[in-house]
Order: C-alpha cells, then structure tokens, then sequence
C-alpha cells in the first residue's frame, strides 16, 4: 500500500525579528542610495553611447538586495539575473569596477569583455550576472550544493525575476535542493513586468511564493519596497537553510521605476502608476522618514549623499579614462584545462 502523501506545507510566516538599529538603517540608506546614484549615472553613460550592449537599471528595487544582504555572513554566494548592477554594489564590489565593466574597459571586474550582463567577483561571492532567462537558478542550486558537500554553514542566495520563476530549469532545481535539504535562498523579484508582460498575462500562479510547495519548499510574500520587511525575511530564511532544514523561497513584490531596459519605452503601463509608485512606495524616501524619526537631520542625510555622488562621479571618471582592454584578452577565459 503506497505512503499517503505528504501535506503541503503552510505558507511562511515571518516570527519577529530585531528591528534595524539607528546605524543599520543609516547604512541601509546609503546602500539604497548608491545603488540608485550609480544606476542614474549608467543610464547617462548609455544614453552618450558609451555603454554598449543591454543595460538593466535596478532603480526602484534597491531595498530587496540590501535588505538581504543585511541577513548574510561572509562566505555566503550571491548570484543573480541580468539586472545585476546594485547585487554588485550591495556585495561590496568596487563602483570603479562595476562602472569600468559597463563601459567595456580593461579595468572593469570581466576586463571590459562582460559588460552590464557578466560580471563576477570570486573575493566578494557574486557569481553573475547571467543573461540567459533562469539560467542562474540552476547555478545557484549547485553553488549551495557545493556548500552541502563541502559541509560548511554557508548558504548561496539566487535571485530571479518573476518571469524566469516560470521556467522549467526553476522547477528542477527546487525539486533537487528540497532533496537534499540544499542550503539555498531563493528570491523571486517580482517587479510585476517581465519584459513588457505583467504577471497577471504571465502565470496562472497568483502567488509566487508557494511555487515551491510541491517540493516542500516554505515561502513568503515580503514588501519589496520596505527594506526592515525585506530584513526581517531574509533573517528568518537565513536561518533556516544555515541551520540545515533545506532551501527557502521569498517572493519580494517590488517595482522597477525605468523599461526593462534602456531600449523600452515602458508604454504597457501608464505614467500614473509609475508615478504612484513613487510617491506612496519608494524605498530611499521610506527609509529616509525612519531616519528622520530616529533623530537623523538634513546635515547628516546631505553629507551622505554628497559622499555618494562623489564615488559615483569618480566611478564614471575612472571607466572614461581606463584604457580599452588589450586585444590579448579575446584568448583568455576561453578554456581551463583539468
């Protein structure tokens, strides 16, 4: 007689956590806000023309990244989409470096030969940057399986759009790493567009963290927007996969303020959503107002902000003045010989 099957397993619910501190948050401003001034800046670069390629600006979403960041150790794998720029920055990685890359100089993190869609950094654990739709999920899986094997307490945290939760290697990957209990964090960023199709026109599934059920897999629906929401989650699906139960997925609802690319004129959503957005949801001004509730004055919030630019100018100044790479490297990176 055959094993009645398992139940489902009830939907994730976030036990409370320690809210941010007066520092934590201040840090978590200025994360948000370099991101935010970086992404402005590579979106003028491409528009002078001297970013080539596709670029994808992370504007509108920094609270996702950062406030999973805030629940990591050093050690932990981060591996992410196409819209990869502010993962980069929230990792550590150097914004002269990033900036380089995008402009396709030998200074920049792939040696100007990735560009905006292939970066990586081994010192800080980002591995990509991949342009394939879903392809880094399936890579993301094996990072963590490389931390089952090893038998160390890292976790590998793979992120994905909305659109690519539909793809098939998706459902491979949970169903191995419910298998063998990997320790792997799976965000799904819903910014309610793939592409240029909204999530409703998109999937049959209206609810994006239970994509993992059928695997046992426990989910989570989080404020995208809200970078202490995004913290509190993030914290609870840490621990859970560092403590060996297996993966963990987040659905984050977020929004992304520019097209899908700097290609798209974003003309299947009208200006007032966008607009509404912005006003009543953006993740910099939320913080902001924690902040200023803290005790934190105007001084201290412009001093931040002049820093930023200040490295976000001397980023863009650095990629211009690099030298292209050397023609040598069209033979690197090809083949690694066992």
């Amino acid at each position: 007689m055959a094993a009645p099957p398992k139940s489902s397993p009830a939907k994730a619910k976030p036990a409370a956590t320690p809210e941010l501190t007066r520092d934590q948050w201040l840090a978590a401003w200025r994360s948000m806000l370099l991101i935010r001034r970086f992404e402005e800046k590579a979106g003028q670069l491409y528009g002078m023309g001297l970013v080539g390629g596709f670029c994808h600006l992370y504007i509108g979403q920094e609270a996702v990244v950062v406030g999973v960041q805030t629940a990591l150790s050093d050690g932990d794998q981060v591996i992410t989409s196409y819209r990869d720029h502010g993962h980069m920055l929230a990792t550590g990685m150097d914004p002269k470096g990033v900036m380089a890359e995008l402009t396709g100089r030998g200074a920049g993190y792939s040696r100007g030969k990735g560009g905006s869609m292939h970066m990586f950094s081994r010192e800080k654990n980002f591995f990509g940057g991949h342009g394939i739709v879903g392809a880094q999920v399936s890579i993301g899986t094996g990072l963590a399986f490389a931390d089952h094997y090893r038998g160390n307490d890292r976790i590998a945290v793979t992120y994905m759009g909305e659109g690519a939760s539909n793809q098939g290697q998706v459902f491979e990957s949970f169903n191995i790493a419910a298998l063998m209990k990997l320790p792997c964090v799976y965000v799904i960023e819903n910014n309610r567009y793939s592409m240029g199709t909204s999530v409703e026109r998109a999937t049959a599934s209206h609810d994006l963290s239970q994509k993992g059920v059928p695997w046992g897999i426990p989910g989570v629906r989080v404020d995208g927007m809200d970078v202490a929401a995004v913290h509190a989650a993030a914290v609870i699906a840490v621990a859970h996969c560092r403590a060996g139960n297996g993966p963990y997925l987040m659905e984050m609802m977020t929004y992304r303020y520019r097209g899908h690319s700097m290609s798209d004129p974003a003309k299947y959503r009208t200006r007032d959503e966008v607009q509404e957005m912005r006003s009543k949801h953006d993740p910099i001004e939320g913080a902001r107002a924690k902040l200023e509730s803290l005790g934190v004055g105007e001084a201290d919030f412009k001093a931040i902000d002049d820093e930023v630019k200040a490295i976000v100018t001397d980023a863009a100044d650095f990629a211009q003045s690099s030298p292209e790479p050397d023609p040598a490297e069209l033979w690197t990176d090809v083949l690694v010989e066992g």
